[in-house]
C-alpha cells in the first residue's frame, strides 16, 4: 500500500525508461485509473489516499520490457468507446479516428459500410454508432482479431456483422451480392524496411500481420481490395483507406490506374496526409 500519488510518480519513473516524460505520464495515469479503479479526479483531489495496484512489480517489469500499456490494462480509447485489446490484435490510433470521422460525415442516409481489415472492430463499431441508419459488416482474416472485435460489437454496437476473409483475394461472395455504399480500410502498409524506426512496444508486441507488407510490393493490400471493389461499390461508391504517408503518390496513381475518379487525400492532426477517398467509376466495372 502508498499513497496514490506516491505509485503515480513510481510508475512515471519507470515509464520514463522508455518513454518521453509526456508520455511516461500518460501511461502512469492509465496504470492506475485502470488497475486501481480510481477517477482522474479521484487521484487529483485526494492524493494521498493510500492504494494498492495488484502485482505492481510484474507491471513495472513489463513498462521496462516495452510492453504497450494499452495491453498491459486491456483497454484502448476509440472515438467515445474503451475498446477490448490484447496480444493478436493491433491498438487502435488517434489519426484512425479522423478516418472514421470523414466517412461518417460524408455517409448517406441507411449507407451500407464495410470495414476491412477490421482488427478490434474500431472502425466498423465507431462508423455503426455515429451514423445510425448504416448497415455495417467488417471482415479480417485473423481469427483471434475477429474474437476481440466480437466482444467489442456486443459491447458497443451489436448488430455489426463480422466475417472471416482474406483481403489479398476476391472476397466478395462473402457477402453474398450485398453492394456498399462505402467500403474503408486501414490494411498492413509498413514496409519491412522501416521495421529498425519503429520502437519495441510495436515491433515487438503487435502482431506483424497487422502492420508490415513487402518492400518489393507495399500497396498489396490497397490494390486487392480496390479490385474487389468495384464489384462490391454501389454507383457512386467510394472507398477510403488510412494510408502511409511515404506512399500518397503511389496511392494515388494505383486508384487512378484502378478506374477510381476524385482521389482525395487528407492530412491527420499532425500534418501528414494519412487517408485517402476515391469514387468508383462504373465505366471500371
Amino acid at each position: 500500500m502508498a499513497a496514490r500519488r506516491d505509485i503515480f510518480l513510481q510508475l512515471v519513473d519507470v515509464a520514463s525508461e522508455c518513454y518521453p516524460d509526456v508520455e511516461a505520464r500518460q501511461i502512469a495515469e492509465m496504470i492506475i485509473l485502470a488497475k486501481g479503479r480510481i477517477s482522474r479526479n479521484d487521484l487529483l483531489i485526494e492524493p494521498n489516499v493510500e492504494l494498492e495496484i495488484p502485482e505492481f512489480e510484474t507491471i513495472c517489469d513489463e513498462l521496462r520490457s516495452w510492453r504497450p500499456v494499452q495491453y498491459i490494462v486491456g483497454k484502448a480509447d476509440f472515438a467515445d468507446m474503451e475498446l477490448t485489446v490484447r496480444e493478436g490484435v493491433l491498438i487502435p490510433r488517434p489519426e484512425t479516428e479522423e478516418l472514421v470521422d470523414w466517412v461518417a460525415r460524408e455517409a448517406k442516409e441507411g449507407a451500407r459500410i464495410l470495414d476491412v481489415c477490421t482488427g478490434s472492430g474500431c472502425i466498423a463499431i465507431a462508423l455503426r454508432r455515429m451514423v445510425p441508419s448504416s448497415e455495417v459488416w467488417a471482415m479480417d482474416i485473423s481469427p483471434e482479431a475477429l474474437a476481440i472485435a466480437r466482444e467489442n460489437g456486443a459491447e458497443y454496437a451489436p448488430d455489426v456483422r463480422f466475417v472471416e476473409g482474406d483481403a489479398l483475394v476476391d472476397f466478395s461472395a462473402q457477402f453474398k451480392g450485398v453492394m456498399f455504399d462505402a467500403i474503408v480500410s486501414n490494411p498492413p502498409y509498413i514496409p519491412e524496411s522501416d521495421r529498425a524506426l519503429m520502437r519495441p512496444n510495436v515491433t515487438e508486441y503487435e502482431p506483424d500481420i497487422a502492420l508490415f507488407v513487402e518492400d518489393s510490393d507495399p500497396l498489396i493490400f490497397y490494390r486487392a481490395i480496390a479490385q474487389t471493389g468495384r464489384k462490391m461499390l454501389n454507383d457512386d461508391g467510394h472507398l477510403y483507406f488510412e494510408i502511409y504517408e511515404s506512399l500518397v503518390e503511389e496511392m494515388v496513381a494505383m486508384l487512378e490506374h484502378e478506374g477510381y475518379t476524385e482521389v482525395t487525400v487528407k492530412e491527420d492532426f499532425r500534418g501528414k496526409p494519412r487517408m485517402i477517398c476515391a469514387r468508383v467509376s462504373s465505366i471500371a466495372r
